[in-house]
């Protein structure tokens, strides 16, 4: 029976019970806390190459060692193990673009070098900072953050989701391998109470990767620090496949790679898609043909598409909508209902003739579930996309790119996609808008969220 002073991990694919780990205390995360705050000292007065050095030296580690952290990552959130090393290896892309352009965007610039005062920037890091992770995908999000930060100077309290916590322990594990101090990156575990406990706890910056309602949550208890927030929040992302397609089966291939891709669980999967009523027959046709051939599974085995979802609640959410959606006169093509036996496991469900007063065309479902919708010129579409409560991602599968461009300006997100999508690159900024969320990571911008200018106004007497 578990109790509050330990955390039991649960593998979703078939319930059984993996590790149990301690929970933090209070008395020990303010403990950590000091001393974080001491080596935060230290490690901001070496080189920003120094940092560096360390973080690819963690890369290398984990390239090393991805067999065994894929088994530990599909274990304990139920992800294909094909998938798992994907994002492992994916992720290095971060060390990579902080290789090529950190030492440039933190170095001091010179902005006025002649005349009586001389004029210049300093980025000094933030100090200590929470990363509050998330499980869906916590190599990206979590290096997103914590690797930026600590090259910053930075040192980092990470907190992985529950569902993510033996993860979490291995970031830790291969970051003080890599040279980074024990009292520079720590790894806390717990559930909401130790989240709260950081929320109340003295930081200098926050930085969160989940859903709508803890993110707001956050943003409210944090608010009177007055300390930089970002939070990286959900999305109901959509889709919209226009009339000129070149190859409407390959479009509806890609649609569904898109919203099925780890189980739909991403805040940037395809949550609605929108298609043209001249292709519409054929696109749903080829679309559902498409998640027909996907392997739902053991994710142990390299061939399985769909595994389990990582959190049981989330079932009673997917049927809700798929319930809402039928009574406003969708059509089920797939799914929509629980697997039966051991594990979390939900099948993979189409919506057809759907629209837009429909919980599964506006509410996130972050699951194996789709909702399609039939509209007839590119003006309808443009008010389906515009007409939600999130600004994450939309996308836009066209032949002619003047068309895809002016549809994709009129979106009020922080990506759009032109013939691709649920897509993420360290080269341009990850960011929300509304319910979606605050600040941005990737780019240089991400590289700076974690810094603080310094002006200097110099005159020589």
């Amino acid at each position: 029976m578990q109790d509050n002073s330990t955390l039991v991990i649960k593998n979703p694919a078939n319930d059984e019970i993996i590790a149990t780990l301690p929970k933090e205390t209070e008395a020990g995360l303010q403990t950590i806390l000091q001393n974080l705050r001491q080596g935060q000292k230290n490690w901001s007065q070496r080189t920003v190459q120094d940092r560096l050095d360390c973080i690819v030296k963690f890369g290398e580690l984990i390239l090393e060692n991805k067999q065994e952290l894929a088994a530990i990552l599909t274990q304990e959130t139920g992800k294909p193990i094909t998938q798992s090393l994907n994002e492992i290896q994916g992720a290095q892309n971060r060390i990579v673009h902080l290789q090529a352009n950190a030492i440039q965007w933190l170095s001091e610039e010179s902005l006025v070098e002649t005349g009586p005062t001389l004029e210049k920037i300093v980025y000094e890091p933030l100090g200590v900072i929470a990363n509050i992770s998330a499980w869906n995908f916590p190599y990206n999000v979590g290096f997103n953050v914590f690797l930026y930060a600590l090259v910053a100077g930075n040192a980092v309290l990470y907190k992985p989701s529950e569902y993510a916590a033996l993860t979490g322990l291995q970031f830790e594990k291969y970051l003080h391998e890599a040279g980074i101090p024990t009292d520079v990156f720590r790894c806390v575990i717990g559930d909401g109470r130790l989240g709260q406990q950081i929320l109340e706890a003295p930081m200098d910056g926050y930085f969160f990767t989940g859903s709508y309602a803890t993110g707001l949550h956050i943003a409210k208890a944090v608010a009177h620090k007055l300390v930089p927030l970002q939070l990286e929040l959900g999305g109901k992302d959509a889709l919209y496949v226009s009339d000129d397609v070149v190859d409407v089966k390959q479009a509806a291939i890609s649609a569904a790679e898109g919203a099925f891709y780890n189980n739909g669980q991403s805040c940037c999967a395809v949550e609605r898609i929108y298609v043209s009523d001249k292709i519409y027959e054929q696109f749903v046709a080829d679309f559902v043909t498409e998640v027909k051939s996907y392997v739902v599974g053991d994710p142990t085995d390299i061939k399985t598409f769909i595994g389990p979802l990582t959190r049981q609640p989330q079932t009673a959410l997917l049927n809700e909508q798929v319930a809402d959606a039928l009574d406003k006169g969708a059509q089920l093509k797939l799914g929509g209902k629980e697997i039966a036996g051991q594990g979390n496991f939900y099948y993979p469900t189409v919506l057809i003739e759907c629209d837009n007063r429909m919980k599964v065309m506006q509410e996130e479902s972050f699951g194996p579930i789709i909702g399609i919708q039939k509209v007839s010129s590119d003006e309808e579409a443009i008010a389906c996309m515009q007409d939600t409560e999130y600004g994450l991602t939309a996308a836009v599968f066209s032949a002619n790119e003047q068309r895809a461009m002016r549809i994709l300006k009129e979106m009020n997100t922080g990506t759009v996609y032109w013939n691709c999508c649920d897509r993420v690159s360290p080269n341009v900024p990850w960011s929300g808008r509304k319910k979606s969320g605050l600040g941005a990571t990737l780019s240089i911008q991400g590289i700076r969220a974690f810094v603080q200018p310094k002006a200097y106004h110099l005159r020589k007497l």
